[in-house]
């Protein structure tokens, strides 16, 4: 199994009075990464997935699970591995973390929906073995 990474950074803007990433801005990182994925690991825009393909994965299920607050300044390595793949719904498992110590960790499940009738529909084969790419082994 192969893993997609990346680097985010939490601005300013990104915190709270508390001084710590605002919980919803987190499902924004989540978004971007998932974009990013797209474009640098599968090879399409999202935005070209959308408005040309007309296909989309919405999001249907998340589970989040905030082990140590991001701070203002932190630039955490996301690490995303698929750990399902069926034919018309993926869960993808986020990894955030800053050093050696993994701060946070997600797990969302989307649907490949055609965005003409908003119908799921079979992941397309070319993005599929893309993900297979990522998907994890079982130990």
């Amino acid at each position: 199994m192969s893993a997609y990474s990346t680097v985010l950074q939490v601005r300013f803007g990104h915190v709270d009075p508390a001084g710590i990433a605002y919980f919803p801005r987190i499902y924004d990182y989540l978004h971007d990464v998932f974009e990013s994925l797209w474009e640098e690991h599968v090879g399409q825009r999202y935005y070209h997935l959308l408005l040309e393909r007309r296909v989309g994965f919405p999001l249907v299920h998340s589970e989040v699970e905030f082990k140590k607050p991001l701070r203002f300044g932190d630039r955490p390595v996301v690490s995303v591995t698929c750990s399902k793949l069926g034919n018309s719904s993926m869960t993808l498992r986020y990894r955030f973390s800053l050093g050696d110590e993994h701060v946070l960790e997600a797990r969302m499940t989307t649907v490949c929906t055609s965005l003409d009738d908003m119908k799921p529909m079979p992941i397309p084969e070319d993005f599929r073995k893309r993900f297979e790419d990522l998907l994890e082994t079982e130990a």
